[in-house]
């Protein structure tokens, strides 16, 4: 997240809040009901970031959410597969 906001306050200012608010909204929807989303890889499960080309992976198991990042929606599936 910090990589995003940083290169997109360098284009311009106000970008990057603008960028973080748009992903406190998809944690928020996460966390209000965490299974609207498909499971993508191995229970894994993605949000798309609105108007911007990144997507919040999870996992939801039992109550719990655990937040595995933040990525560019672009990079390869293998940069992130390796977390889970």
């Amino acid at each position: 997240m910090a990589e995003g906001f940083d290169w997109y306050e360098q284009h311009r200012s106000g970008l990057g809040d603008e960028f973080l608010n748009e992903v406190q909204t998809r944690l928020r929807m996460i966390e209000e009901n965490p299974l609207r989303h498909a499971v993508v890889y191995s229970n894994t499960r993605q949000s798309l970031v609105r108007r911007f080309p990144y997507k919040v992976l999870y996992l939801f198991e039992g109550d719990r959410v655990e937040v595995l990042g933040v990525v560019q929606a672009k990079r390869q599936p293998q940069f992130w597969q390796k977390r889970v």
